[in-house]
């Protein structure tokens, strides 16, 4: 009985603006995992959603990320809908070696910079928030031009974000990252037999 009491006395002290964007957020990544262009509407909403909760919680840099988010989410949404006439889907790709160089050195400048700049503000974790913004912003480039790889860059970003967000408080944002992380493992497999076979 006290296992169910405490449960039940933690979900009722969660938001229902963070239950929804959890909800949309989990099915955004789902369907992006499984190649289905809806994805990106829904992930419009989920992002919406989060502008309002990471204000509240001072983490600016993933506030600002969402803007970046619904920009991207429109762009991807334009991108995966112009698929050849004589595909289903528009084809999976491999990430090109001048394309990891650029990438790396784009984190490591967007990390300092931001960093440097949010440890002015009540901005928690600035650098450690700063490094997941500039991963997520790579991330999710590579998602909507459906570079394979994307998928493992969620990964390792996911998985960093789970403790940020436990640490925040924000538990069940905490949850629907470790969710993520096996979605993304999903997805990363998903596509890797979709690349496969387009090779064929």
């Amino acid at each position: 009985m006290g296992i169910i009491h405490a449960l039940q006395t933690w979900w009722q002290s969660q938001s229902t603006l963070e239950i929804i964007g959890v909800i949309t957020g989990l099915l955004c990544v789902y369907l992006a995992a499984k190649n289905i262009i809806w994805n990106w509407p829904i992930a419009i909403i989920s992002v919406a959603i989060y502008i309002f909760i990471f204000f509240n919680a001072h983490l600016y840099a993933d506030m600002g990320l969402q803007f970046y988010f619904l920009a991207m989410n429109i762009y991807g949404w334009y991108f995966w809908s112009r698929k050849p006439a004589t595909d289903n889907k528009t084809p999976v790709v491999l990430i090109k070696k001048k394309e990891i160089l650029f990438s790396v050195i784009a984190i490591i400048i967007f990390t300092y910079i931001l960093g440097s700049v949010l440890k002015y503000t009540p901005a928690s974790y600035p650098y450690i928030d700063s490094f997941c913004t500039a991963c997520s912003l790579v991330a999710q480039i590579f998602l909507a031009r459906k570079v394979l790889e994307n998928w493992l860059i969620w990964i390792f970003v996911d998985i960093i974000y789970v403790g940020v967000y436990l640490f925040k408080h924000l538990d069940l944002t905490a949850v629907m990252y470790a969710i993520y992380v096996g979605i993304a493992l999903m997805g990363y497999i998903d596509w890797k037999r979709d690349y496969k076979k387009q090779i064929v």
